[in-house]
């Protein structure tokens, strides 16, 4: 049974660029690592879903049971997704023995970062068709996961020093 990582942190903190990161270091080790980006799996398994806190719990406990259903046949599966509450995170831990790594962000960096536009249209007013009213961190929740097993702040981290980071947190875990 591979480690089911959640990579949690608001949009922009890096955790697809990370898991991306890792995805090459697990190929140059021989290690077999499956991917679970949110923001591809909110296209297909989770289509359905929409923002609201229930669907947002409900998104992850769908990544999670994916996870674990495929964990037979790798070393590593990244959970690469916001999962804003606690209470998910928890859920995770708790049915799965996931792990939790956090990619912490200010969010003055996460705005001047804006890698996907988000933060812009968060903060159009409420009249703008374009607003962004639930964007997690600026207009909706995102609770700070001080529990977790690996805390990664990307303000002053480089991208090199959190797969530095990562990777030797990952070669420390006890084969399950």
């Amino acid at each position: 049974m591979g480690h089911i990582i959640q990579f949690t942190g608001l949009s922009g903190a890096g955790k697809t660029t990370l898991s991306n990161s890792l995805l090459d270091w697990g190929n140059k080790h021989n290690l077999k690592i499956k991917l679970i980006d949110g923001d591809v799996y909110r296209q297909t398994l989770c289509k359905d879903l929409g923002f609201s806190k229930a669907d947002r719990l409900e998104n992850i406990s769908r990544l999670g049971a994916f996870a674990w259903s495929v964990s037979k046949d790798y070393d590593f599966i990244f959970i690469a997704a916001i999962n804003p509450y606690q209470e998910g995170r928890d859920k995770l831990k708790l049915r799965y023995g996931a792990l939790l790594i956090w990619l912490k962000c200010d969010l003055n960096t996460l705005i001047r970062r804006d890698t996907k536009g988000l933060y812009r249209k968060a903060m159009l007013p409420d009249t703008h068709a374009d607003k962004i009213h639930n964007l997690t961190g600026l207009n909706d929740t995102f609770d700070h996961a001080e529990n977790a097993n690996l805390i990664l702040d990307t303000n002053t981290l480089s991208p090199v020093e959190t797969v530095a980071l990562t990777t030797r947190f990952l070669l420390n875990l006890k084969p399950h």
